[in-house]
């Protein structure tokens, strides 16, 4: 089945509920207090992720420090950084480095280390090279992302069509011993035009769930809409969309509708938003939007190059949370930390499968926006 976008815009403004009450050496990193966990995340995250409700929330905290130590050990380690991940067994972030003599400062960074052969650069740069070939792939090759966990460049390809996916790695002139193919009978497709549950609707007639309320409107998935074309419930305009390539969108609704930094939960309740730092790689994160509600996941994979009918996107970020049509442009959040915006995926939500989001940083920096916060 191919990876899907979800496409449809729900709103989730506090009466009209959709995805996002919208419309609006280094130290150890210890864990500053902060707002308190919401309990909606916290049930979500039992019922998808198999925790106890201390499980959960001992989780969250450990995520928050994970991410924190993340970001400080990105740029301390520069060129030998090797990417990271959560390790939800240890509760603390695992860091690989090529230079072995960093070891010692990972660890008073509070993380793991973990030394590896290729740093996280080496892995984009042949992510890079394979994106600039991707209108020449065989149609059999699906996508291709960087797996800091294997250290290797992993290309998906249709089950029998391993060799026709090494030819495309070749040609593209990369290091074979970077790359691992991966046969999967998954393909991609954006979750578009399906009726049911809060949402917004385009001049064409797709329903998409918005993403998070920023000034002046709110952001969602670029496929949802062209730029200029009208939306309704709430009303505004695409000002922005990007689409392939990209998979984000600004949608302008002025000053009628009033925005709020909430997520809704398709429960009654609502989860805030406080910022935008990114999740680090087997964080716990969840999903909400018009056709199938709330649902919760990990983080599998980041800087994935996803090929739709409609074209390649790059730059997404891979989940197991399930989603479906009409979800497209629902949010992302992990913790009280916006992640991203529902771009596609494969399978369903009643016998699971994989969903991908385009980073909502990415759309922020791109139209000049500025996120709503609590």
């Amino acid at each position: 089945m191919k990876p899907r976008t979800a496409a449809r815009i729900t709103g989730a403004a506090l009466g009209a509920a959709g995805t996002v009450a919208a419309l609006t050496a280094p130290a150890t990193i210890a864990e500053p207090a902060g707002p308190p966990v919401s309990p909606e995340l916290v049930t979500a995250m039992q019922r998808d992720l198999g925790l106890t409700a201390d499980q959960a929330v001992a989780r969250l905290g450990q995520e928050a420090v994970a991410a924190r130590a993340d970001s400080v050990l990105r740029d301390a380690l520069a060129g030998s950084y090797g990417g990271s991940y959560f390790d939800a067994t240890l509760g603390k972030l695992v860091v690989g480095t090529t230079d072995a003599a960093k070891s010692d400062e990972v660890r008073a960074a509070g993380a793991e280390p973990r030394q590896v052969g290729a740093s996280e650069r080496q892995l984009d740069g042949i992510v890079d090279a394979l994106n600039a070939r991707g209108a020449q792939a065989p149609a059999a090759v699906t996508g291709w992302y960087a797996d800091v966990q294997e250290n290797a460049v992993v290309v998906t390809t249709q089950p029998g069509t391993s060799e026709q996916a090494r030819g495309f790695v070749r040609d593209a002139q990369v290091s074979q011993e970077s790359v691992r193919v991966l046969e999967s009978p998954a393909e991609p497709e954006t979750y578009a035009d399906v009726v049911g549950g809060y949402a917004y609707y385009t001049a064409s007639g797709a329903r998409c769930s918005m993403g998070f309320a920023v000034q002046g409107g709110f952001v969602t998935a670029g496929h949802c809409g062209a730029p200029g074309e009208r939306t309704t419930q709430p009303t505004g305009y695409f000002a922005g969309s990007s689409f392939p390539g990209n998979d984000y969108a600004f949608v302008n609704t002025g000053t009628d509708d009033t925005g709020h930094p909430l997520v809704y939960d398709y429960s009654g309740g609502y989860v805030r938003v406080s910022g935008s730092a990114e999740a680090p790689l087997g964080s716990s994160i969840c999903r909400s939007g018009s056709t199938t509600g709330w649902h919760c996941g990990t983080v599998l994979a980041k800087n994935q190059s996803v090929r739709y009918q409609e074209g390649t996107v790059s730059g997404l970020t891979r989940t197991n949370v399930c989603a479906e049509p009409g979800d497209s442009g629902g949010s992302f959040i992990s913790g009280n930390q916006a992640q991203g915006m529902t771009s596609g995926g494969w399978g369903d939500c009643r016998t699971g499968g994989e969903t991908y989001y385009q980073p909502v940083r990415e759309a922020l920096s791109a139209y000049g926006l500025t996120l709503l916060t609590q």
